[in-house]
């Protein structure tokens, strides 16, 4: 009798969870719901509110709160995305839970790869993929006129500011220079256009899907890893990681925290330098992944030491010190690029809008099943709710600074790569679900619109 009631008691305890659960699936997807349709309200709703017109909302983001713009379209890669998705929601949960350690790791990168060029390939070989960094707003622009790398140094920061007759392009402008000069070292290497830029990218970045289980394994829960993994492989964000240079910096810095837990239990000194080295040169490819620092700091306290950050420290200083050697000091770039970004669009972005629209574009990009598990990640304090912890956290300081409207489901990648833990922490039985709206919502989005991404 006693067993009876106790088994009614758990029964009663999950519904209440489940219906948590829901309730943030649904609230998330409200959200999003209504930042699509804010920007079609009319002028006489809309501007009183934020003081502008709904076609200012809606500029260069006509898909709101995506940037992108509205096309069904289908492409030779659909078969094999509807393939993978299949595939990886039958037996997905079951092969992350049996397949060896090494080898999981080898498959979730593969897989995660896989995803993000059948998405890719939806949009076809040349608009999807090798073209995607070849415009005129993009870094390859200005590699051909990159002749003397210690010379760009030392006066990169004079060429951010707009309106002048060498100004960088935005997105060069938009980042220090350790982004411009990959591109530059990769088409050294023989491995110059849009093609190559976009491999690398893809490669990098779907090589983030291994660190994070890496890094949540190295902190004592392989069970977690585990059941991570999926969830890490296919999530809809591989939509913007097929092509963005943004995926590249997600791939860097998700390695470096990696890393960092690595080093909180073997290789003390390599792994935390290796860490830092990873990390500070993450700051020299965006200046907002300095905020990378929470999730760096999660890793500590779930780890309860801080050793590791003398070498991390000690690792990234060496990377200030070689750009500040050759010229670049960081925070004039820093203080230059707020300037020129109020140059641009985002004058007539209102924050009033994106301040909370941008959330609605991150949930886009980690799918419903990561705001389903809030309710169960903020109650608990094991190393993969901290690590999610510290993404969000970075994700709140992002949105407060105001340097973040719009496109935020590309910008923020290496912040939410760390939130796509958190869908582990739901129940097992409930996993195969979850991970079929994650991959129905990336189909969805990647056949019904076309992502600048």
């Amino acid at each position: 009798m006693l067993g009876v009631t106790r088994r009614s008691h758990n029964e009663k305890v999950n519904v209440i969870r489940y219906w948590r659960e829901s309730l943030a699936a649904v609230l998330a997807l409200v959200l999003v719901a209504v930042a699509a349709v804010v920007p079609y309200l009319g002028n006489e709703l809309i501007t009183p509110i934020i003081n502008r017109t709904p076609q200012q909302v809606r500029d260069f983001a006509d898909a709101a709160p995506l940037f992108g713009f509205r096309e069904f379209h289908v492409g030779w890669g659909t078969p094999f995305a509807i393939l993978i998705a299949v595939a990886g929601v039958l037996w997905g949960p079951d092969l992350a839970r049996r397949l060896p350690w090494r080898r999981l790791l080898l498959v979730t990168w593969a897989v995660s790869a896989a995803w993000t060029m059948s998405l890719a390939m939806i949009d076809g070989w040349r608009r999807g993929f090798v073209t995607r960094l070849a415009s005129t707003d993009e870094y390859l622009h200005e590699v051909p006129g990159i002749t003397d790398i210690p010379g760009t140094l030392r006066g990169f920061s004079e060429r951010i500011l707009d309106y002048q007759v060498d100004s960088w392009t935005t997105h060069v402008s938009g980042h220090p220079p350790g982004a411009l000069l990959t591109f530059v070292w990769l088409d050294r290497l023989g491995l110059g256009g849009g093609a190559w830029a976009a491999t690398l990218c893809v490669f990098v970045g779907t090589s983030a899907a291994a660190a994070v289980i890496v890094a949540v394994r190295a902190l004592g829960d392989e069970s977690m890893a585990r059941r991570a993994a999926p969830f890490a492989a296919l999530a809809p964000a591989a939509i913007w990681i097929a092509v963005s240079a943004d995926a590249f910096y997600m791939g860097v810095v998700a390695w470096g925290i990696a890393l960092l837990a690595i080093s909180t239990r073997k290789y003390l000194w390599p792994a935390s330098i290796a860490a830092g080295l990873l990390l500070g040169f993450g700051i020299y490819l965006n200046y907002g992944l300095v905020l990378m620092g929470l999730p760096a700091v999660a890793v500590l306290i779930a780890a309860r030491t801080a050793w590791p950050l003398i070498g991390a420290v000690a690792g990234a200083l060496v990377v200030v010190a070689v750009f500040t050697a050759y010229g670049f000091w960081w925070f004039d770039g820093y203080e230059l690029v707020q300037e020129r970004y109020y140059q641009g669009i985002a004058t007539d972005r209102p924050f009033e809008y994106w301040g909370w629209a941008n959330i609605a574009a991150l949930f886009c990009a980690v799918g419903v099943a990561v705001p389903a598990a809030f309710p169960r990640v903020f109650t608990r304090t094991a190393p993969i709710n901290l690590l999610v912890f510290g993404a969000v956290a970075a994700v709140v300081m992002a949105d407060l600074s105001q340097l973040s409207k719009a496109e935020t489901e590309r910008i923020w990648l290496p912040f939410a790569m760390w939130m796509l833990l958190a869908p582990a922490v739901l129940p097992a039985r409930t996993h195969k679900f979850w991970l079929a709206l994650q991959v129905v919502a990336a189909l969805a989005i990647n056949h019904l619109l076309f992502t600048n991404w």
